[in-house]
């Protein structure tokens, strides 16, 4: 990760009195409440190397549970229970942190501007935060959430219809540095259960990859915006994928709140139909580590996310292509 990149990592609402911990690229952070920031720590005390994020948080400061050293927001050591003179000046590395909408981002440099949240930034919405975990690599994680094709099978029911019945769809996917997306048109609506509770018509669906591991996806309708996803997804581990979602729906009226109430409970129920189909295929891709998985015609996104977790422009800032076939 470039040090000018903010990684989200969690949601701050769940920082409460005890420091967390929490992987990025298997590096252990400790997150814990300083004051009003959260501050972020490589989660070792550098005397015994044992976890911080096991020990307390006082008056804004870590204090490890092995000799009671503490280390405040920046990282210093600032009291050793027992030395009677000056304290020595041992550190805790640091990361950044930025505390955006609720939603804790950390960077190991300092960047010059604001994380990037969501896909609807100053608009008038309500948004709904979800976190999640899985057995899976972050290109296959994102590219699960922008795939459209999966759906009649693993959401049958909540994304999709119970029907077999299919519609022509035209996608056309354009890119440029360090993003693609595939917009979709002529699917009506989709007949699951999400979907026609919390959207109507539609006129057009967005699905969106951005460096470095944000999938998004937009459902519009002829008055605008109806639903949106924004999903941070980072490598926590080799074969873990932690994200942080923004679940996104318009705020108008009274008919807007009590729909946005139904926004956590059902996407928690397809995020872990998701996260259970990722798990089992990341287990069972181990029995064949030299194998390759193959790219179909219809993973028109897989290419271009690869492309770019590699640094590199996508096929399709290059060339836009676009594709008919049957959703």
């Amino acid at each position: 990760m470039s040090p000018d990149t903010w990684q989200a990592v969690a949601i701050a609402s769940e920082i409460g009195k005890r420091p967390r911990r929490i992987l990025l690229a298997g590096l252990p952070v400790v997150l814990f409440r300083s004051g009003e920031t959260i501050a972020a720590l490589h989660d070792r005390c550098p005397h015994r190397h044992v976890e911080l994020s096991k020990g307390k948080v006082k008056d804004g400061e870590i204090e490890c549970p092995y000799h009671g050293w503490r280390f405040n927001a920046a990282g210093f050591c600032t009291a050793i229970p027992g030395h009677t003179g000056a304290v020595p000046g041992y550190r805790v590395p640091r990361l950044t942190t930025f505390v955006k909408e609720g939603v804790v981002f950390v960077a190991s440099g300092a960047p010059k501007d604001e994380p990037y949240l969501h896909c609807a930034e100053g608009q008038k919405i309500i948004v709904k935060l979800v976190s999640s975990s899985t057995r899976s690599t972050l290109v296959d994680a994102a590219e699960n959430i922008l795939d459209a094709t999966h759906t009649h099978f693993i959401h049958k029911g909540l994304l999709r219809g119970l029907s077999s019945e299919r519609q022509r769809v035209r996608v056309d996917v354009t890119g440029g540095p360090g993003w693609v997306e595939a917009c979709y048109t002529g699917e009506e609506r989709q007949n699951g259960l999400i979907s026609r509770l919390l959207e109507g018509e539609r006129v057009r669906t967005i699905g969106r990859f951005r460096y470095p591991g944000i999938a998004e996806l937009e459902y519009w309708g002829p008055k605008g915006l109806v639903l949106a996803t924004t999903f941070h997804l980072r490598q926590a581990a080799e074969s873990q994928v932690d994200g942080i979602g923004c679940l996104i729906g318009p705020q108008g009226g009274l008919l807007d709140h009590l729909k946005s109430l139904a926004f956590r409970p059902m996407f928690r129920i397809a995020l872990e139909q998701d996260r259970r189909v990722l798990a089992s295929a990341s287990r069972n891709a181990a029995y064949w580590p030299q194998a390759s998985a193959i790219i179909g015609p219809l993973d028109f996104l897989r290419r271009s996310i690869e492309a770019i977790m590699d640094g590199a422009a996508p096929p399709a800032a290059n060339q836009p292509e676009s594709f008919s076939f049957e959703l």
